[in-house]
Order: C-alpha cells, then structure tokens, then sequence
C-alpha cells in the first residue's frame, strides 16, 4: 500500500504529508555527508549576510540558492537510493543515473558560490577599503576561523570579534 494512503484508499491529511517530507529531510541531513557540508554552508553564508549586512533582494538570492541546492542534494539522495534498491551490482545505466544526479548538484553549487562572491567580495573590499579594518582567515584543528579587528583611525584600542564555523 501506498505511504500517502490510508486502508479507504484516499490520500493522508496534509500533516502527515508534512511529516512524510520533515522526515526526509531529517534523514537527507543524518545520513549524507554533503548535505550536512551544504548546511554548513548554509548558516556559514547566513551568518556573513547577518555580519555584513547584506540587501534584501541579496538574501532573496541566498534564499534561492539555499533552497535550490538542498533540493538537489535531496533529489540526489533520493535517485541514488532508487538505484541502490533496483540493483546491487554495478550496471552502466547506474552510474549514469548517479554520476549525473551528483554532477546536477556540483552545476548548481558552482553556480551558487560564483553567485556568493559576486555578492560578498564587494562587502569585503569595502570593510578592506573604506573603514580600515582588516580580516584575516586562519586554519586551527577543529574549525575554519574568521579574526575580525578593527583598527578606526584615532584610537588607541583596538577591539576584535572571532567566529568560528
């Protein structure tokens, strides 16, 4: 019997059907190691939009670009499981099916951070420019940092924010 089924033939109420859809997207981030890198991604873009202050119609394009991106990796996710269910030995029509469900995923991720520069390196230009405040990236074991220190003409102390992501 069908999922989206009841034992009377007619379709579930709507929150089941949300349930069904949260529940794919729970196990997407569980179980794939690119869609936990993705979400990643995600709140790493996030929290440099909130920082830099980007414009609306800037995060409507980071919204769309979020969505479309774990979409595909969902979608991904999906076919390859399709395929892991239909066979198990390896078949030419297989890996087509894979290959390009991955290669549709790296299109649009290439695509969105060639968007993401274009969007955030004038942002970042401007704080190197115009306020005189330097940021440096630095690599430590655990986690990609961002040393933010602002050094305003005129004043003696110089204040500092690190974010780790």
């Amino acid at each position: 019997m069908e999922k989206n089924r009841n034992e009377n033939n007619r379709k579930n109420p709507l929150n089941k059907s949300f349930g069904y859809a949260f529940e794919g997207i729970r196990t997407g981030i569980r179980k794939e190691r690119n869609m936990k890198i993705h979400c990643l991604a995600v709140i790493a873009v996030t929290v440099a939009g909130t920082f830099l202050h980007i414009k609306p119609v800037e995060w409507c394009i980071c919204l769309l670009l979020f969505g479309l991106i774990l979409s595909l990796e969902l979608v991904n996710t999906a076919l390859e499981a399709v395929v892991d269910l239909v066979t198990k030995e390896k078949k030419p029509l297989a890996k087509i099916a894979k290959d390009t469900a991955a290669g549709a995923v790296l299109v649009s991720a290439i695509a969105a951070a060639i968007i993401g520069c274009i969007i955030f390196v004038p942002y970042f230009f401007e704080i190197i420019k115009k306020k005189r405040k330097w940021v440096f990236f630095f690599r430590n074991t655990k986690s990609l940092s961002l040393l933010y220190i602002s050094q305003p003409p005129r004043q003696a102390e110089n204040s500092y924010a690190v974010f780790s992501f």
